[in-house]
């Protein structure tokens, strides 16, 4: 723990320096400021707390569910969400679904004792991963419930090295363990974890409630008009690259791309180099002309998983990086899938890559491949199409058990 605890304060002190000048880092920093302070004001002795953790707003998304059927079933809690990363907090700070939100402190064993006296949660739940090893160790010496949801363990992790010996004592703090698949059971099992339930991804649970509620996005629905409409989401320079290809090959077909962060000089090569037209979303209403429109950028947040609603085909963007996003808000509205080659540590792309309703792309002409079919033959687009949602609904469930177990 000796080296662990030095490696968190080196980690504190890099981020720092590095807040100078970065604004994620110093949103880090900045949001730690007088935690808690802010805590105990808002955290009152009586409550009784479920504290919900997510690294960031992908875990976030996959604990809503979860989050969601605590306030509707479990009133007499309260909800405390904490995030480590600002790209979860910054955008989910006033969700309206948790009683209290904060950054999670730095992983001391001072401030996991600090943070637990004031939160003094009965029920812990940690979302996929961040196994911070003060915390953990807290938790488990004050006899406090604490879970894991949608997680999944790979075998090349830390926790089966023989290193891992202090990662795999982490394990020990959680009364269950709920996985995404059985291959993570197993390797569980291997190290003498028995306390592990196949519950599958609570993501699954999440699309589907977004595709029952789908939201009307007015600028879209006006821009799309009679048109097909394809829909590329959290996209980057590299994905962007080879979709400028498809928009200026197609120009019968209308798009929406979401470029995953919002660089203004990716957006302005966009628009210099859609040749039948290009707008951002934020410069538009509900009454813009959009006949000599072709592209629609989505510079804002929080509608994409609705626009998806609009759309006859999609692309999901990070392929060319560290991974592709997520996958499943498209899928969920039955669209056919094409995204970059890095894929394969994500286990819903795997599988419907095998079921024909995605594919890997590596090039402009690999994607054209991909379209042409879907775009000129409806029963392809239908197969592929109805393989994704067929997907998406069998996998639908992990939150009814989680809660069943949890709460009885």
């Amino acid at each position: 723990m000796l080296v662990y605890n030095i490696g968190i304060f080196l980690y504190y002190i890099v981020v720092a320096i590095v807040s100078l000048w970065n604004k994620k880092a110093k949103q880090w920093i900045e949001g730690r400021k007088d935690i808690f302070k802010r805590m105990a004001q808002a955290i009152s002795a009586e409550d009784k707390v479920v504290w919900i953790h997510a690294a960031s707003l992908g875990e976030f998304e996959q604990g809503r569910p979860v989050i969601e059927k605590i306030r509707a079933e479990h009133s007499e809690y309260k909800i405390l969400v904490t995030f480590y990363s600002p790209s979860g907090y910054e955008i989910r700070k006033n969700y309206g679904g948790a009683d209290y939100i904060f950054y999670l402190p730095i992983d001391t064993p001072r401030n996991a004792r600090k943070f637990l006296d004031i939160a003094h949660p009965e029920v812990a739940i940690i979302v996929k991963y961040e196994f911070w090893l003060n915390l953990l160790a807290e938790l488990k010496r004050r006899g406090v419930r604490t879970f894991l949801i949608s997680a999944i363990f790979r075998r090349n992790s830390i926790f089966f090295r023989n290193y891992g010996s202090i990662w795999r004592q982490a394990l020990d703090s959680f009364e269950q363990m709920f996985v995404q698949n059985e291959e993570s059971k197993e390797l569980l099992h291997g190290i003498g974890f028995d306390n592990v339930v196949v519950a599958g991804d609570t993501r699954f649970d999440r699309v589907a409630e977004i595709a029952r509620n789908v939201k009307t996005v007015p600028v879209v629905e006006r821009f799309k008009g009679e048109d097909r409409l394809f829909v590329a989401g959290s996209t980057w320079g590299p994905d962007e690259d080879i979709l400028q290809t498809l928009i200026n090959d197609n120009p019968q077909i209308k798009f929406v791309v979401a470029p995953h962060e919002m660089d203004n000089s990716r957006i302005e090569k966009i628009i210099a180099q859609t040749k039948a037209g290009a707008v951002r979303y934020t410069c538009c209403n509900a009454e813009s002309d959009f006949s000599q429109t072709q592209v629609l950028i989505l510079d804002t947040i929080g509608i994409l998983s609705s626009v998806y609603g609009y759309a006859t085909w999609s692309y999901i963007g990070g392929g060319f990086g560290v991974g592709i996003h997520n996958t499943l808000e498209a899928a969920t509205f039955g669209l056919p899938i094409a995204f970059g080659p890095n894929y394969q540590k994500f286990k819903e792309a795997r599988d419907m890559v095998a079921l024909g309703a995605a594919t890997k792309v590596e090039s402009a002409e690999d994607l054209a491949e991909w379209f042409a079919p879907l775009r000129d033959d409806h029963a392809a687009l239908q197969r592929a199409g109805s393989a994704a949602k067929s997907y998406t609904q069998k996998n639908q469930g992990a939150t009814s058990l989680i809660m069943k177990i949890i709460f009885g």
